[in-house]
């Protein structure tokens, strides 16, 4: 019995590695090229009305021709399920909580947490409520995805995941939608929530507040409940609209670059399309028919994240017992038996503290209301937005519009450009002076949520006497007039600042202008604390020390070449912490960008004298060995070329394509995030795809995406895009159904 103990651990290993065995295939994917992964595309028994044309183009980015609205979806489906099947369904199971049927016991307290935020919870009223053009686009988008899922070619990552082929469902895709609407409030509130009632919360709320200082999105690979949804959320991004009077062409033009997770396969996908209704070029969310980011004949759109408050914390501990709703949810477990858990419910929101992994403070229960939860409709909104003829229509189409609440850009063929705030948000007056908590028994608190905000109540502008628009995720009290309060936490204004310069430095902006705009690294405001710094060096008795010599007339710039840029991040991680408070984990928001840029100096200078020399001399003696083993910024900012299977313990390596160095850092308009820099570094959020659109011309739109089409590993199309996006170069994706002929010469003719 002894040697029978004994084994058993030995071969539960050899279990799990024979269950990893059917995953060898994505550990060495065999090459395919273009037409090897065009020819295993389901053409049998397909669910169409007429035959459906689609032309495809050298990097596998498909143009769809249909003669009805309906076979346009279910080819969009087909084409959706086909490249990034394998990424769709990643996504279901993180959406709806399921990734413990992959990772077994160790996510299932992240499932728990999940399925209590409820990503999938309002998507059967949603459902109820579509009008019927959204439901037939819906409901032929669904077929042709799960032709593609179930009779396709199985995606490699299956078997190393434990995945099966599965239908999709509409709750499915609409929990995908909600989950990339999170609120990105919640990586501060999950923050704070940790250090409430700890001495000293108080006056770190309110310099937050002054700050306001959202938390650096942690990095997706981080092993906790904000690092899983940070990658997957839209959380930044750039956005500019140039009126005619500031265009070379004498047409508006537009360009916009989100702001993502940097891990492939990317979160967007390049499509063009034409029927009846519909005809466009444009970015979309695998797995949900709509254009984010695009381009009609008429009207360009881009967007960045509002990083508005969609969400509140409430205190419920004292709400009576009638007011709680308890439902049980089983989690299935790879290599274990299932679990249950709880789910509870009250009117402001589910239980979030019942989840051991949302911090909180013992006795306490805090619910979340979130706009998320709403019945809202930002498909039917979007699919509008996509008809629209003039930048009135596509304004007029985001009523239904919630999460994640975004500032979009639009431009239209006669000459207008406008911006508008798409969301639904409760009617504050103000927010908490004490904390991220409000009391759920308190009628002034809980009232707002009675009375929602849409896109019509909130802030827009049209036609500014400048003729340029920037958004950078910054505070609107920048340039609307009187907004209502709309959040806490917005970025520091040196991105959209800096976009603005560039903007109004040209009196006739091209195309290419804009292209160039989107690669720029630079951040005024780190010239100014670099400045800074190096007067406070040269007042000590000796000045400052030689090496600090290239911050002396430093512009700013995060070019990866930059010796100036390494000289400043190594020095501001060696002061910084001295200047934190006492047991502060150097992950909160006050090492935040918002927080630098406006205390760094400020506490110093509050120091007292001798205090201040030591800690100068200090950092300056921490970073000297640092600043001569590197020579230049791109030698410790690092950017990352990886599969997400990157994440898998000991298996993961395998999924690096590569790594490089990068230009750029946390607000340069080619963002490239990061926290305090100690050496080398892997970018994991940032500027993850671009476009361009010139609306003088049909054919004039410019995209690129890190990384590529195909989320089929092994892929010719799996991660091409990635020179064009180092390089500055672009895909054209043409209007015109000549040059559409001409440059996409692959045709895949569909019938039904």
């Amino acid at each position: 019995m002894a040697g029978s103990k004994g084994t058993r651990p030995g071969k539960a290993l050899a279990l799990a590695l024979l269950a990893l065995l059917p995953g060898c295939g994505a550990l060495a994917p065999r090459p395919a090229g273009i037409d090897q992964r065009l020819a295993t595309l389901p053409r049998e028994g397909l669910g169409l009305a007429g035959p459906v044309t689609i032309r495809w183009n050298e990097h596998l980015v498909p143009w769809i021709e249909a003669g009805s609205d309906a076979d346009l979806a279910y080819a969009l489906g087909l084409v959706h399920g086909h490249l990034r099947g394998g990424q769709i369904a990643l996504l279901r199971m993180v959406a709806r909580g399921r990734l413990s049927e992959m990772a077994g016991p160790l996510a299932r307290d992240y499932d728990h947490a999940i399925r209590i935020l409820g990503f999938d919870r309002a998507a059967p009223e949603i459902e109820r409520r579509w009008p019927a053009e959204t439901r037939a686009f819906m409901t032929a988008f669904l077929a042709g995805l799960n032709k593609a899922a179930l009779e396709g070619p199985r995606p490699p990552e299956f078997g190393l995941l434990g995945l099966r082929r599965e239908a999709f469902t509409t709750t499915d895709l609409l929990a995908i939608g909600r989950l990339a609407g999170t609120d990105v409030n919640w990586f501060s509130y999950f923050s704070l929530l940790a250090e409430r009632g700890k001495p000293g919360f108080a006056a770190a709320w309110r310099r937050t507040l002054e700050a306001g200082a959202n938390l650096t999105p942690p990095s997706p690979r981080e092993a906790n409940l904000p690092g899983l949804l940070a990658g997957l959320s839209r959380a930044g991004s750039n956005a500019v609209a140039v009126a005619p009077t500031h265009s070379a062409s004498g047409a508006a033009m537009l360009a916009s670059d989100p702001h993502l997770g940097l891990s492939l396969p990317n979160l967007w996908l390049l499509v063009g399309m034409r029927s009846p209704s519909f005809h466009a070029v444009g970015m979309m969310v695998p797995g949900v028919p709509i254009i984010g980011l695009g381009r009609n004949p008429e009207v360009a759109w881009g967007g960045t994240n509002l990083r508005a408050a969609s969400s509140d914390l409430f205190d419920v501990s004292h709400l009576p017992q009638e007011a709680f709703t308890e439902s049980e949810t089983t989690i299935r477990q790879r290599f274990w038996l299932g679990a249950t858990r709880r789910v509870r419910m009250t009117p402001l929101g589910p239980v979030l503290t019942d989840a051991r992994v949302v911090p909180g403070r013992p006795g306490e229960t805090l619910a979340l209301r979130w706009a998320g939860q709403e019945p809202a409709d930002e498909i039917t909104s979007l699919l509008r937005a996509a008809r629209a003829r003039s930048g009135a229509e596509f304004r007029a189409s985001f009523d239904s519009f919630a999460v994640s609440p975004q500032n979009f850009l639009y431009a239209d063929r006669a000459g207008t450009i406008g911006r508008l705030t798409a969301a639904i948000l409760p009617a504050r007056r103000g927010f908490p002076a004490a904390g991220p908590v409000l009391d759920g028994t308190d009628p002034a608190s809980t009232g707002p949520w009675s009375h929602l905000l849409h896109a019509g109540d909130l802030p827009a502008l049209e036609n500014p006497p400048e003729g340029v628009l920037a958004s950078a995720n910054e505070n609107p009290n920048l340039w609307a007039k009187e907004p209502p309060p709309l959040g806490y936490f917005f970025s520091d204004g040196d991105r959209v600042a800096r976009l603005r310069a560039l903007l109004l430095a040209r009196p006739k902006l091209r195309p290419e202008d804009l292209a160039a705009l989107q690669r720029d690294t630079l951040a005024p405001k780190a010239a100014v604390l670099a400045a800074g710094l190096l007067a406070r060096f040269d007042a000590l008795p000796g000045g400052a020390p030689d090496f600090l010599g290239p911050l002396r007339g430093w512009d700013g710039d995060y070019a990866a070449g930059s010796r100036a840029a390494l000289v400043f991040e190594l020095v501001l991680a060696r002061l910084l912490p001295g200047l934190l408070p006492e047991g502060s984990n150097g992950r909160g928001p006050e090492t935040g960008w918002n927080f630098v840029t406006t205390f760094l100096l400020r506490d110093l200078d509050a120091l007292p004298e001798p205090r201040r020399a030591a800690l100068l001399r200090q950092a300056a003696a921490e970073a000297a060995p640092l600043a001569a083993r590197y020579r230049v910024w791109g030698d410790v900012h690092q950017l990352r070329a990886a599969h997400w299977l990157v994440n898998l313990p000991v298996l993961g390596r395998a999924f690096v394509l590569g790594e490089m160095p990068a230009g750029g850092s946390r607000e340069t308009p080619m963002k490239t995030g990061h926290g305090l820099v100690t050496g080398p570094h892997e970018v994991s959020f940032g500027s993850m795809a671009r476009y361009v659109s010139d609306l003088a011309d049909l054919d004039s739109n410019w995209f690129t995406l890190f990384g590529g089409q195909d989320g089929w590993l092994g892929s010719a199309a799996f991660a091409d895009q990635i020179p064009l996006w180092r390089e500055g170069r672009s895909i054209r994706l043409p209007l015109r159904p000549e040059t559409v002929a001409a440059e996409f010469p692959r045709v895949t003719v569909l019938r039904p």
